[in-house]
């Protein structure tokens, strides 16, 4: 079973109000991106639909379809392809909520944008909220609570998410991520604020290598001209042709991610990854936010169709 590293304590307050029965209908679960809150969503969700005596068992029936997201009494309220929460969504959770339990103790609705609800759409919740039936829970996630309406908030039992302590967190990064030194470890920890999601992610994107990238930032680092010409002819010629934008959009995307490291280096934290601290070393925080900015007109200009001959043309002319 899944287990919240770092924030054992606040599991434990959590596990000690379900087992004793006086269970609140509405979590407020507060964090930044990566910091465990849905991690600890899946776990409170198990607990209240676990039939043992000490939830969650993570070995019933009940906590087994929770934890592999088949529940069918654990309804996620979200749509990832829009921006906002709609109000239409929040009615439609309402509304379903009166119609009692498939098979769980406990009807359990999740928001995992909840500062994404328009105000609209947080009105709709605010009487179900107040007065749900005795199945309903609300687990609202979110890593902007104050964009909540104070009405609602005062609804929530609120979960605040710590940072992980360094020595926990990286014990679990040398297990998720073996073969990686030390530094580049701790320096994901540092980077990350002590949160193992958005530290796994830096890791993920250090890792992600595109020759092509590197070659072009490494040619723009050192003052090379004639290498940053070749590596953008590279790009521009990719072979084969149906595939060119495709290529040229992921080494933009690298490049954009590696001048974004190379500046974080520029305020005293380590680089995530060789070539941005080849760049953080050779080149100005001014230059390289510069360069930032034309790689992202660069691909604003990809998404408008623009021709890719023009497109390295530009980055050519751009990057001195």
């Amino acid at each position: 079973m899944e287990h919240l590293i770092g924030n054992e304590a606040l599991m434990r307050r959590v596990l000690a109000t379900v087992r004793s029965g006086k269970m609140p209908h509405s979590f407020l679960i507060c964090g930044p991106e990566g910091s465990g809150k849905k991690t600890l969503a899946r776990l409170l969700c198990a607990a209240l639909e676990c039939r043992s005596e000490e939830p969650p068992c993570g070995v019933c029936e009940q906590c087994r379809k929770v934890l592999s997201g088949i529940h069918p009494d654990v309804i996620t309220v979200d749509d990832p392809e829009k921006k906002t929460v709609s109000v239409g969504m929040a009615r439609d959770a309402r509304d379903d909520l009166y119609i009692r339990p498939n098979e769980g103790a406990r009807k359990i609705y999740i928001f995992p944008r909840a500062q994404d609800m328009n105000p609209a759409a947080q009105n709709a919740l605010l009487k179900v909220m107040e007065e749900p039936p005795e199945y309903g829970v609300f687990l609202l996630l979110t890593d902007r609570a104050e964009r909540l309406l104070p009405t609602v908030r005062s609804r929530c039992v609120e979960l605040q998410m710590s940072p992980v302590p360094y020595e926990a967190a990286m014990q679990w990064l040398r297990e998720k991520k073996s073969g990686i030194s030390e530094e580049t470890l701790a320096a994901a920890y540092r980077r990350s604020g002590g949160f193992l999601g958005q530290a796994e992610k830096l890791l993920e994107k250090a890792a992600a290598s595109d020759a092509q990238a590197e070659a072009m930032l490494l040619a723009y680092a050192s003052g090379d001209r004639f290498g940053l010409l070749q590596a953008l002819w590279k790009l521009e010629n990719y072979k084969p042709d149906d595939h060119r934008r495709d290529n040229l959009r992921a080494a933009l995307l690298q490049a954009q991610s590696l001048l974004g490291d190379a500046l974080t280096a520029k305020t005293g934290m380590p680089a995530m990854a060789e070539t941005a601290q080849k760049l953080s070393d050779a080149r100005s925080a001014a230059d390289l936010l510069q360069a930032y900015r034309d790689v992202q007109e660069m691909l604003s200009a990809m998404e408008s169709n623009v021709n890719l001959g023009h497109i390295c043309g530009c980055l050519a002319a751009r990057l001195r």
